[in-house]
């Protein structure tokens, strides 16, 4: 097994001292618990009797008889650090080893193959489909065979992906690099687990911030908590960018027209502003009443420059109406930094924690997406939504791989990137409430996995990483669809309901709205997968010179995920789906999934053009050379100062559009 030396050795720890945990990870479906291969069938697991306060109870559904004879390699504190330990003088890098190897040679057999072939033979489709719980996953159009797939799980035995996986419910520091635990997981744990990390349990933490979220909701909603001129609060804004706002906008578009929660949002309105562009400021602000409007300040350590300049202009927005003691009725804030919130303006009391072990790629089921999400739908709702991420949360951790969806989707995409050598993935959802999916995990893909190096800095020996895009169809058949049938080899992720959250059906149409839409998604995965060749378009009387331009390839890989529905129970699974795929693949490469530091030097030298540009404005001059920007950077901004050279910063005056703020220094906008 490969795997990084960590400060604390892997393996269950005891239920006391600091960085311990009080956690069993394998209970089977009976309530017993054992030390068994997550290979081996749950229902041959025997031992004593389960604590009640796990962090995670088993969601085991049974396995094959092929899971059942694999060798043991569930966690031992003295066998599992004696492994790391020898893995890592053995193996620079899991591309070394000889699970990676085998893939290597497996290639030119899987070369050899058609997916127009391979899909015909059902027994293999079976083994390439997977349910859980709802959940229905298809990998049967992806370039894979079982053999593709027993080699895969060699590698992901190799990496030590089981024990990885394990060492993070547990609260591990995994996040190296920032010496953090990685516990988004914790975030939608039942109230009475039990997950100790420094001391703390977290659970008991992450449950009196919901119960507050739950209480604080429930008085905005009920009417019990009112504005500053005593009317009730209708509208909110949750200001937040990267993390803080890709992921819970991605769950109020699911929300938004689900017939049940569409019911309990009657009436009121969630918008985000992230962008610190002032065209975000009007739009999210557009037609708003401040007297009726709540702001949800999100982050962590209230100082990150775009979030907080976006703060002040809405803050600036409320006063300049209502006047500054508003603040402490109409913003409130998502924060770890009580002092600075407190010295914006808003009530200590007012401020919702969350933590440095929740990454904020993983925080929408944190404060940072239950509040906004919670104001808007109520925390009943909200609760379904983690409840799904729960199960899948579960499943990740307890499944066989044989039968683990998320672990499966993890390697075969790995498969795809390293061995295949695809660069990009397309997400596909024939739902357009799933519109904002691609977006989101977009950065839950491309910010955890986008890594040069390994966890011990040195080069990757392989492609890791991958593009993320995507479009609801059928939207996207008409957009970019050209390039992934004839052009690139792109990987596609289908997503698909059974039921629609809005049933159309026309008099006289053969089929319903919906129908129609699901007909192009069971559609176009075909036409990927088996293309149409030379023969068959002479058949249909092609003449020759149309027959290039009209062959379609084929073998173009795809999965197929089909939902019952899109809810909030649904939402929430489609969400820890992804993100234990992500965690799955850096685990096997060997990189830190949760840091990010590739965002951290644009921030900086955004920080010395703000200090130049300040200076520039106030001396009324342009950019020098002594001011230290390349040539080409020292033209841009001047071409933009020149621009701009009405505003000069020394004045002491707000200057907004006349439609926010009303005021004689407003501009008209035929001057904007």
């Amino acid at each position: 097994m490969l795997s990084r030396v960590s400060a604390s050795k892997p393996g269950p720890k005891k239920a006391n001292g600091g960085g311990n945990i009080n956690i069993n990870v394998n209970v089977n479906v009976n309530g017993k618990t054992s030390p068994t291969s997550p290979r081996k069938a749950a229902g041959n697991v025997t031992g004593p009797a389960a604590s009640p306060k796990n962090l995670v109870q088993s969601s085991r559904q049974g396995t094959t008889a092929c899971g059942s004879s694999r060798k043991d390699h569930s966690v031992n504190a003295l066998d599992m650090s004696e492994a790391v330990k020898s893995s890592a003088e053995k193996y620079a890098s899991i591309a070394d080893t000889p699970a990676w190897k085998a893939l290597v040679d497996h290639i030119p057999e899987i070369e050899e193959t058609h997916l127009r072939y391979l899909l015909k033979d059902e027994e293999r489709c079976l083994r390439l489909s997977l349910e859980h719980n709802g959940l229905y996953s298809d990998f049967s159009r992806q370039r894979v065979t079982p053999e593709t797939l027993e080699l895969l799980f060699d590698l992901a035995k190799e990496a030590g992906l089981k024990e990885k996986i394990e060492q993070m419910f547990q609260g591990e520091q995994i996040n190296e690099t920032e010496h953090r635990s990685v516990l988004h997981v914790a975030t939608r744990a039942e109230r009475n687990k039990e997950l100790i990390v420094n001391g703390k349990n977290v659970v008991e933490d992450v449950w009196k911030v919901l119960d507050k979220i739950k209480h604080f909701s429930d008085q905005v909603r009920n009417g019990e908590w009112l504005g500053a001129t005593g009317k009730p609060i209708r509208d909110v804004v949750a200001i937040g960018i990267g993390g803080s706002f890709l992921g819970p906008l991605f769950v109020h578009t699911a929300l938004k027209t689900e017939p049940v929660a569409s019911m309990k949002a009657s009436g009121r309105r969630l918008r985000f502003l992230a962008n610190v562009d002032p065209v975000d400021v009007a739009r999210a602000l557009h037609n708003l009443n401040q007297e009726t409007t709540m702001v949800v300040i999100i982050s962590k350590t209230f100082t990150t420059a775009e979030t907080m300049l976006n703060a002040r202009t809405v803050r600036k927005w409320i006063t300049a109406e209502l006047g500054e003691e508003a603040v402490s009725k109409h913003m409130v804030a998502v924060s770890t930094n009580v002092k600075l919130v407190s010295q914006f303006g808003i009530d200590p009391d007012n401020t919702f924690e969350f933590w440095d072990w929740v990454g904020g790629r993983y925080s929408v089921c944190s404060a940072v997406g239950m509040l906004p999400l919670s104001l808007q739908y109520g925390f009943g709702i909200m609760e379904q939504f983690l409840e799904g991420a729960r199960d899948i949360d579960n499943h990740f951790l307890n499944a066989p791989f044989e039968k683990n969806i998320p672990v499966t989707l993890g390697l075969i995409n790995l498969w795809n990137i390293s061995f295949l050598h695809y660069p990009a993935r397309a997400i596909l959802p024939y739902c357009q409430a799933l519109a904002k999916l691609a977006p989101h995990i977009q950065q839950v893909s491309m910010e955890s996995n986008g890594k040069g190096v390994d966890m011990n800095g040195k080069p990757l020996k392989f492609e890791a990483g991958q593009i993320d895009f995507g479009e609801p169809g059928t939207n996207g058949q008409h957009s970019f669809y050209q390039l992934i049938h004839q052009g690139r080899v792109i990987p596609c992720d289908f997503i698909g309901t059974i039921k629609s959250q809005q049933s159309v059906y026309l008099k006289g149409e053969i089929v319903s709205n919906h129908d129609e839409l699901m007909c192009n998604f069971f559609a176009q995965a075909d036409a990927l997968a088996t293309g149409k060749n030379a023969v068959e378009l002479r058949a249909e009387n092609v003449p020759d010179n149309l027959i290039p331009h009209k062959t379609f390839t084929g073998n173009r890989p795809s999965t197929s995920i089909l939902l019952p529905e899109l809810n909030a129970y649904t939402t929430g699974q489609i969400l820890s789906l992804y993100e234990a795929m992500v965690a799955v693949k850096g685990f096997v490469w060997g990189i830190n999934s949760f840091d990010q530091w590739g965002v951290e030097l644009g921030k900086v030298l955004a920080s010395k053009c703000r200090s130049k540009m300040n200076s520039a404005r106030t001396q009324s001059r342009l950019i020098e050379a002594s001011d230290g920007f390349n040539f080409s950077t020292t033209r841009l901004l001047n071409r933009y100062l020149k621009g701009k050279t009405f505003l000069q910063y020394p004045e002491p005056r707000d200057i907004f559009p006349c439609d926010l703020i009303d005021s004689e220094n407003c501009i008209p906008p035929d001057e904007i």
